[in-house]
């Protein structure tokens, strides 16, 4: 059954509003917690489809070395994140760490991006599970069916599988998980234990300080002809951090978790160094399979590009392991998307038990009696995902470059302001507002965000100078050209409805990002 708990006290002397509805408690353990936030970065579609553009358009063989960098400046901000999960137990983690820290303001402008990102990442995924189906059933059955066959298949899997209790989800995300990390470490292992690939092992790859060296030189193409090739570093940094979005979802899962205080944070650090680790390992094992070169050259063309993974596959494992592996490809960006559908569902929810609009509290601030699952919120969710869907399959726009890039886009470019504003939410709820000083460090709670929150800047910096790049085609889309206005209208609409809820219903203004578990309620 579903439990309550109590608001915040209201401020002057209104009358306190009505209990806010909770999420299943004890409902998911640690190892449930990390498949959820591991599914959402989908190693395996992360791997194949970044890794390519990074070696291809970045920084070529030292693409790994990107990975490494965007590793070591996660964890930073990630140790800032952690400490703060230990003190703030809250479905919308983002939007109540930012609260806390610089205000309830910044905080819903940043609760309606974070939302927004998640919203739209769900039907992103959506796009590129269409079209992993539709080409893996014509490469392997030879049947050929519409990408929105496999779209709307997939929207209503999602609101079946998250309207029950949270486990179901984390079970279904589990075995998803499992067989792509199985599969991508088989790989791995393939190239190790034949001693490597055609052109040396290329250790300096795994050198960080080559993330920042621009691809230039020419390489010998699949004919034989010689290729000039070039590329940013830029290019392949950006990639590299882009494969992490959504690792950041483990926090949410507090309310839902065994012992918040203790899991959530061994749950962020572990996903993301876990994460980070696998990366650096695949990319650099898949580039020493192939050969360095060889890497370059099939990455210029995009129909050759996934042969950089399934080359090594092929040549020491067969057929049936490419052909698992386009399979896997499939699975796993469901797994991602149905991750995502998650977080978006409690990201609403969250923003909903607050009561920000009268009403709902009792519609999208509602769990479920018996599974204690968002399940309105998850309903809106489906129904908002359905028709960007739509939308993009009506107007015969691509799948892929289109529903996928475009919406991964958007989402990416509000997910990585809030994760710069909760990294500096962090020092200011230590050092500014003096809270748990038996938890502030110098480095913990100071060095290790200010660094992870200056890093999560100089992404969005070469996000917006990328942008067109990773947008491919669609980049003369109009889709493509309102994305920073779309960011900056909900960002600034957030706080424009804090500050007229500020003085027009300090009651509810007092309640922004303050709904979160304390001690006393954790174990109702």
């Amino acid at each position: 059954m579903s439990d309550t708990i109590d608001p915040p006290a209201p401020a002057g002397n209104e009358v306190k509003s009505e209990t806010v509805q909770r999420l299943k408690p004890n409902a998911v353990g640690l190892i449930g917690v990390l498949f959820m936030a591991v599914a959402t970065a989908a190693p395996i579609t992360a791997m194949v489809g970044n890794v390519p553009i990074a070696v291809g358009f970045g920084n070529g063989a030292y693409a790994p070395a990107g990975y490494f960098v965007a590793t070591i400046v996660l964890t930073l901000f990630a140790i800032g994140y952690a400490a703060m999960s230990k003190h703030i137990t809250a479905t919308g983690a983002f939007y109540g760490y930012i609260s806390h820290g610089l205000g309830r303001i910044v905080g819903l402008g940043a609760g309606f991006l974070t939302a927004m990102a998640y919203m739209v990442f769900e039907a992103s995924l959506i796009g590129i599970f269409a079209f992993f189906g539709n080409d893996t059933f014509n490469s392997l059955f030879h049947v050929n069916i519409s990408w929105i066959v496999f779209a709307i298949g997939m929207l209503v899997v999602n609101l079946v599988l998250t309207y029950f209790d949270i486990n179901v989800a984390a079970r279904v995300l589990g075995v998803f998980l499992i067989t792509e990390i199985v599969m991508l470490s088989l790989m791995a292992l393939s190239v190790l234990f034949t001693g490597g690939g055609p052109q040396g092992w290329s250790w300096g790859s795994l050198n960080p300080l080559n993330a920042f060296a621009n691809l230039s030189g020419s390489v010998a193409g699949a004919d034989g002809s010689m290729l000039t090739v070039a590329g940013s570093a830029g290019i392949g940094l950006f990639f590299a951090f882009w494969s992490w979005v959504g690792f950041e979802s483990s926090a949410m899962y507090g309310e839902e978790s065994k012992n918040p205080k203790k899991i959530i944070p061994i749950a962020v650090i572990s996903s993301v160094v876990g994460i980070g680790v696998f990366y650096v390992i695949i990319s650099w094992l898949a580039i020493v399979g192939t050969g360095p070169q060889n890497a370059i050259a099939l990455a210029q063309d995009s129909a050759t590009a996934g042969d950089i993974f399934f080359g090594p596959v092929g040549a020491h494992l067969g057929t049936w392991a490419v052909d698992l592996f386009k399979i896997l490809l499939m699975t796993g960006s469901f797994a991602c998307g149905m991750a995502f559908h998650n977080c978006a569902a409690r990201y609403i929810y969250a923003l909903g038990r607050e009561n920000v609009i009268p009403g709902m509290r009792k519609t999208i601030g509602a769990t479920h009696p018996t599974h204690g699952s968002p399940h309105i919120a998850g309903l809106v969710q489906t129904i908002f995902a359905t028709v960007v869907v739509l939308f993009f399959a009506l107007t015969g726009r691509d799948p892929y470059t289109g529903l996928y890039g475009l919406m991964a886009l958007l989402g990416t470019t509000a997910i990585m302001i809030v994760q710069a504003l909760a990294a500096f939410a962090v020092i200011a709820y230590f050092h500014v507002g003096k809270n748990h000083p038996e938890t502030a460090n110098w480095f913990r709670t100071f060095l290790a965000p200010l660094l992870g929150g200056l890093g999560m800047l100089y992404v969005i910096y070469l996000l917006a100078k990328n942008a067109s790049f990773a947008a491919g085609t669609a980049s003369s889309d109009w889709v493509f050209e309102i994305i920073p206005y779309v960011v900056g209208v909900v960002g600034i609409g957030g706080i424009v409805l804090a500050v007229v809820l500020k003085y027009t219903s300090p009651q509810r203004y007092s309640e922004l990002g303050r709904t979160v578990l304390e001690e006393a309620h954790e174990r109702q």
